[in-house]
């Protein structure tokens, strides 16, 4: 069964491409680079005999119950949380080592400081992993990670209540060609990043896990040294969509993975 949706693609050009935040110094004020609203079909793969696994589509979506109820009170349930999605990483991917780094809660509300992501990407380029490799753990240690198997890993739940709008929506990497592929400069007032923006293909195969709840999660591969594939992905907006009370809120972890 498929879906329809909109999606925002990034368009390629020879001009840098760039999105810049906090404009102004006005928190939460973002310019974009130009993007292209695009109508695809979206595979509900609930219950589905094509659900993805992590082998071969670099991504699973996975039953989990946290402890943690409140994600905004205060600080004090990153160090619940961070030691859940360890262990959850260590059991799913087989990972020896996860360091939890970033949560990011989006809320889709025009007064929220972060939104849902309307861009069609992926969280890193290369050269944006290889540098937040090292701000992470250092040169030294970072020369170690490169001799063997690394991944950055991000992980994604639904916040309060089931997801109703604007669900994440992802690309089956076996549909995705390079020349999809374009760097995209993140510029914050104090520092820079880079992510991987995806051009417009009508042969993308577009998937996504409906009325996710907070018991469920998204473990998707954002970036690895090996060569499993990375996934485009974005926030849906859905062409039939009931009134809704209550935004789509959620968290997402990104988290860097060492396997053995």
């Amino acid at each position: 069964m498929r879906d329809e949706a909109t999606v925002n693609y990034h368009i390629k050009s020879a001009a840098p491409q760039a999105f810049r935040f906090d404009v102004d110094g006005v928190v939460g004020n973002l310019v974009s680079p130009e993007l292209a609203p695009t109508s695809v079909r979206v595979e509900n793969v609930r219950d589905s005999a094509h659900a993805p696994s992590f082998d071969k589509d670099s991504i699973m979506f996975e039953h989990h119950v946290s402890e943690v109820a409140d994600f905004e009170s205060s600080s004090g349930w990153q160090t619940v949380y961070d030691a859940e999605l360890t262990s959850l990483l260590r059991s799913e991917l087989g990972a020896v080592e996860v360091i939890v780094f970033d949560h990011t809660i989006r809320v889709d509300d025009p007064a929220a400081a972060r939104k849902p992501a309307r861009n069609v990407h992926t969280d890193y380029s290369k050269a944006g992993a290889q540098q937040r490799l090292i701000d992470l753990v250092g040169e030294q240690r970072a020369e170690t990670f490169r001799q063997g198997r690394y991944g950055f890993v991000n992980v994604w739940r639904p916040v309060e209540h089931t997801i109703k709008t604007s669900p994440l929506g992802f690309i089956r990497p076996s549909s995705v060609i390079p020349e999809d592929w374009m760097t995209i400069d993140l510029i914050y007032p104090d520092r820079q990043g880079q992510i991987l923006g995806v051009a417009a293909n009508a042969n993308h195969d577009w998937f996504y896990l409906p009325d996710m709840t907070p018991d469920e999660v998204a473990i998707f591969s954002i970036y690895d040294n090996g060569g499993r594939p990375f996934l485009g992905h974005s926030a849906l907006d859905m062409a039939e969509v009931d009134d809704v009370l209550m935004p789509r809120k959620s968290i997402e972890s990104r988290t860097l993975v060492r396997y053995a």
